[in-house]
């Protein structure tokens, strides 16, 4: 295999670390930016930096902002009774996709899972205790991921917050918005029969 030079082989190496993207694509992507104009790829270059430098995490919710606290915990016309707890940053996009929620949200930057070493201490969920300590919280939504670490996650939380007589929910899950049965696996077909409402 022919050898590439020095600074294209980097950025291949560079660009094969980010999620998601194997040689091949890494190798396509460096090409890209090379037959770039210049200015274009130095902007693409300044971009990362300048996210890198100017973000940082909520010091209330732990979501993902340039300044902090971030401009949802600051928004006063938010309802700030319900705090709606989610596994990364990029679930909080997801949820403010709906215009449905108006309340506030908690980052837990993870999810329990002892296969892979992670306990109740290596996610932010010792901050989410003091909020509803200090806070006059009346429900605490979890909508972690519909996986075994999720719902893991999920049943643990509930079980510290209940005590306190805070409403605890769980989003619902199962068969999507046009989706087929016939499609479905058992475990989806399962939650979507134990979260059915009546008409």
């Amino acid at each position: 295999m022919a050898q590439y030079a020095k600074p294209l082989n980097r950025l291949i190496n560079e660009l094969g670390k980010l999620p998601g993207i194997g040689g091949k694509t890494a190798q396509r992507l460096a090409f890209h930016i090379l037959s770039m104009p210049e200015g274009e790829a130095e902007s693409i270059a300044e971009s990362i930096t300048y996210a890198r430098r100017n973000m940082k995490y909520c010091s209330v919710c732990g979501n993902l902002t340039d300044s902090d606290p971030c401009s949802i915990c600051t928004d006063q016309s938010r309802e700030r009774d319900v705090i709606c707890v989610v596994e990364d940053p990029r679930d909080v996009l997801a949820m403010e996709r709906i215009k449905d929620f108006h309340g506030l949200y908690h980052v837990l930057h993870g999810a329990i899972s002892p296969m892979e070493g992670i306990g109740p201490d290596d996610i932010n969920l010792r901050s989410l205790i003091v909020r509803l300590q200090e806070n006059d919280v009346k429900e605490v939504i979890l909508a972690t991921n519909p996986n075994i670490e999720g719902e893991a996650t999920a049943m643990y939380i509930a079980k510290l917050i209940k005590p306190s007589g805070i409403e605890v929910s769980r989003i619902a899950h199962g068969i999507p918005v046009g989706g087929d049965l016939e499609y479905a696996d058992e475990m989806t077909l399962f939650k979507a029969m134990e979260g059915r409402r009546k008409l």
